[in-house]
């Protein structure tokens, strides 16, 4: 049974036309970050997810992830279709005050993020920088969107930049299949 599928024709094309480049510097922070205890409670609402979780993209293809902790549990891993060719994984720590992120992306670049926004519903990332991409030519992930729908669902939309602008989104809902013991 196939559950696992690449999200789309044009994010297998997104893969294949970024070749890796040099490692891009740090963008300017864009207004106020959360406090460190919006971090803190942000980075504990990802502990929460950890478990295996399934759902599909809104075009119908098939997502799987599973989250873990690591390092002791100070880091977040998020697996987003293991055991496949499209295989990503997104870290999630805090780092001081800060809850930022490092997403291991299958167009070969590794975007970096800090939590820009924490809602009671959303935690919204922002680009700070990356290796292996030049943010204002290369294809890239530049910002996530984590909504918690509930303790069972969640959101993720994760947005493309090529050539400095964005180009479009992966989006997917996936379900909480089964909780890991942490």
């Amino acid at each position: 049974m196939d559950l696992v599928r690449p999200f789309s024709l044009s994010a297998a094309l997104l893969l294949v036309l970024s070749p890796p480049a040099r490692a891009a510097d740090p963008a300017p922070s864009q207004g106020p970050s959360p406090s460190a205890q919006e971090a803190a409670l942000a980075f504990e609402r990802l502990r929460g997810l950890v478990g295996e979780w399934q759902g599909e993209t809104p075009s119908g293809e098939k997502v799987a992830v599973t989250y873990r902790l690591a390092s002791g549990g100070s880091v977040v891993m998020e697996d987003l279709f293991p055991g496949t060719p499209h295989e990503m994984v997104t870290m999630y720590h805090l780092d001081g005050d800060a809850l930022v992120l490092t997403h291991y992306c299958a167009m070969g670049n590794q975007p970096r993020m800090r939590l820009a926004e924490a809602t009671p519903k959303d935690l919204r990332f922002e680009f700070t920088g990356g290796t292996n991409l030049r943010p204002e030519k290369d294809g890239h992930i530049h910002s996530a969107l984590l909504r918690f729908l509930d303790p069972t669902h969640l959101q993720a939309e994760w947005t493309v930049y090529r050539d400095g602008k964005p180009v479009g989104a992966n989006r997917y809902t996936i379900a909480r299949a089964t909780a890991a013991a942490k």
